[in-house]
């Protein structure tokens, strides 16, 4: 049982401890925090006492309520990877901070080594230096920590992918990886090809699991066999090497959808190795549209991802979610055009022009 004074010994202080002591609803914390003008004065003098008196997490609730909006907006970035085709994450920052402009933002970047928990202490480290209004949240996966973190904080979030434990509170925009990969699958289908092999991720990736389910869409709605498939890592040597598995199987693939771009190359790579043809010979398919997808030749067919959109859509519902306009979470989910390039299409016939 707690004592009546005195900070919460052993442990982190959550938003329930501070609520018990100010003797008000969770909620009501909550508000105080990001929506101060719905709790009476009082009533948020009293929570800024227990703030003050727990220790919870270093007075992040008493300077959001003594410096309601700084305008600020933070995102994490990730190191660039030499081993991948897609800038998709390069692009989608530079839309994000263009987007937070106009509608009356600053972005400001955090930096985090690798790990859910060096990314909770870098937002930890920011907010007791910087007075943030939101955190933007990429790549989303199961049990994601940093969700459950900026909660209990009560520091409002909203994040580029979905809630993959389909938890319904929280805000997030998504882009639709199994109808996209179905889109692909049905366009190399519709050039004939019967035996078509998928390149995916290994089985911890989320994105990886949904858009190998658009292929095994794609593949039964026409009756299709579903026996080629690999799962590697995200690299252009893994992807030439799965492929060239499935081109030594019994009944080879004709046509491999690939699950990123990286992988895509891969497969080309490993067809130019064996004499054939990307598209005359073997259709093949990416996913991103990286900017070397349109420099090969042939040109990558591949699915390009709306990053526009993303970053507007996510500002959009920051912007909401600090004017208190909505109360109701917001899904968002996207679908990613298909540019149809040589390598899925049959071209001219060997030896003739």
């Amino acid at each position: 049982m707690e004592s009546g004074r005195g900070p919460v010994p052993h442990g982190h202080v959550t938003l329930m401890q501070v609520a018990r002591r100010a003797g008000v609803s969770a909620q009501t914390v909550s508000n105080a925090v990001n929506n101060p003008e719905r709790v009476a004065p009082a009533t948020r003098e009293r929570i800024l006492a227990a703030v003050d008196e727990l220790g919870y997490e270093p007075n992040l609730s008493a300077r959001a309520l003594r410096n309601r909006s700084s305008s600020l907006i933070a995102f994490k970035t990730r190191p660039p990877r030499t081993d991948k085709a897609s800038l998709l994450m390069d692009e989608f920052l530079y839309t994000l901070n263009a987007a937070a402009a106009e509608a009356g933002y600053h972005l400001i970047l955090c930096h985090a080594e690798d790990g859910s928990a060096n990314e909770i202490k870098a937002y930890r480290d920011l907010l007791k230096k910087t007075s943030v209004d939101a955190f933007v949240l990429s790549e989303t996966h199961r049990n994601d920590d940093r969700v459950a973190a900026l909660r209990s904080w009560g520091v409002p979030f909203a994040a580029f992918g979905r809630s993959w434990d389909g938890d319904e509170a929280t805000s997030w925009v998504d882009v639709d990886g199994r109808a996209g990969t179905r889109a692909a699958t049905e366009h190399v289908a519709a050039q004939g090809h019967e035996r078509i092999g998928h390149l995916g991720w290994t089985a911890e990736s989320e994105i990886g699991a949904e858009r190998r389910e658009g292929w095994l869409e794609g593949c039964r709605e026409r009756g299709l066999q579903t026996d080629l498939e690999v799962e590697v890592a995200d690299t252009l040597e893994a992807g030439r090497q799965a492929a060239h598995r499935l081109l030594d199987a019994v009944q080879p693939a004709t046509a491999l959808v690939c699950a990123s771009d990286t992988l895509a190359l891969g497969a080309l790579r490993a067809l130019y190795e064996r004499g054939l043809r990307p598209g005359a010979d073997v259709a093949v398919t990416g996913f991103d549209d990286s900017p070397t997808a349109a420099l090969v030749s042939p040109g990558l067919t591949t699915l390009h991802q709306p990053i526009d959109l993303v970053g507007r859509q996510l500002i959009q519902t920051i912007d909401n979610l600090l004017a208190g306009t909505t109360r109701e979470p917001q899904h968002v989910l996207l679908e990613p055009d298909l540019i149809i390039r040589g390598s899925s299409l049959p071209g001219p016939v060997r030896g003739q022009q």
